[in-house]
């Protein structure tokens, strides 16, 4: 197959890029920086300028002749909101989709499918409640950018295109994102449960995200929204414990919640809350995890 994907240097492009390369697809990825990219994927990965994803449409030339796009472009979510960082997170994934969408326009062999990269943020904070894909959207910010950002990928729809929304949880890799920022304290024996750790946190394995990436774009039969997280959720309480004693050190020193909301602001909110979202659609299309169990799949992101 060829493939085009975006946001291609981000902890999840890379690997993504690895897997479809290594299993014979021609990869084309689209970035700000051809040069950089190239130099981060290797040199076996067409690269193709879209300087300005906000501001002007996707180059339908890296588009065209394609089988298939993975949309992954976004401002990270991890880091303290303030006004403008929120407008980033939101434009970059609703003005950038928006502008993709006006790339396959131009196309005259357009590529038959589109899968999204979204997020659990669907589901805002939930108690215990087991969540599946029909469950509706929550009224916080994040969600909003979820609601705006699945819509401006579902005008694919409109191209005759199938369009698959990868609600994806918290990713598990130790290259970046939420259990890269716990590994300090826990490392120092100072990590613990935060805010009392009853709050689900709907985990995948790196290895799980990519594989189901692919296993979508594959599947002709599937649409619409598709959560990807593991079958075996877990609350930040047993999260902290099964990574210390995958780093073989305490995790009983309690964060409180009043800290966690000091350090991040508003985004502590994605830390102090949770929800139960089970991967129902993946089951029920026969997806295999290799990472069904939290302290293995803990143990495979860091090595261990």
């Amino acid at each position: 197959m060829k493939v085009a994907v975006t946001g291609a240097t981000g902890t999840v492009g890379k690997a993504l890029v690895t897997a479809l390369v290594g299993r014979g697809d021609q990869v084309v990825v689209l970035t700000r920086d051809p040069a950089g990219a190239k130099r981060k994927l290797g040199a076996g990965v067409e690269a193709f300028a879209w300087t300005h994803p906000k501001l002007e449409p996707a180059p339908s030339e890296a588009l065209e002749g394609c089988d298939g796009v993975i949309h992954l472009l976004g401002e990270p979510v991890a880091q303290r909101w303030r006004e403008e960082v929120k407008h980033e997170i939101h434009s970059s994934r609703v003005l950038g989709t928006r502008n993709l969408i006006e790339g396959l326009k131009l196309c005259d062999r357009r590529p038959p499918v589109l899968v999204a990269q979204s997020a659990t943020g669907w589901y805002g904070a939930c108690d215990e409640r087991p969540l599946d894909e029909t469950a509706p959207p929550a009224d916080d910010f994040l969600a909003q950018v979820v609601v705006d950002w699945e819509q401006e990928a579902a005008g694919a729809e409109a191209l005759g295109m199938r369009v698959v929304l990868a609600r994806t949880g918290v990713v598990l890799t130790g290259d970046g994102g939420a259990l890269k920022t716990m590994l300090p304290p826990f490392k120092a024996g100072i990590g613990g449960p935060v805010a009392g750790g009853e709050q689900y946190v709907p985990w995948i394995s790196l290895a799980d995200e990519v594989a189901a990436l692919i296993f979508l774009l594959d599947n002709d039969s599937v649409t619409g929204p598709v959560n990807l997280t593991a079958p075996n959720p877990a609350t930040n309480g047993e999260l902290s414990k099964a990574l210390g004693k995958v780093l073989k050190r305490p995790a009983v020193a309690p964060v409180p919640e009043f800290a966690i909301k000091l350090l991040y602001g508003e985004m502590a909110q994605i830390v102090v809350t949770g929800a139960n979202v089970l991967p129902k659609r993946l089951q029920e299309l026969g997806f295999g995890f290799t990472h069904p169990e939290l302290e293995p799949a803990l143990r495979a992101a860091l090595g261990k």
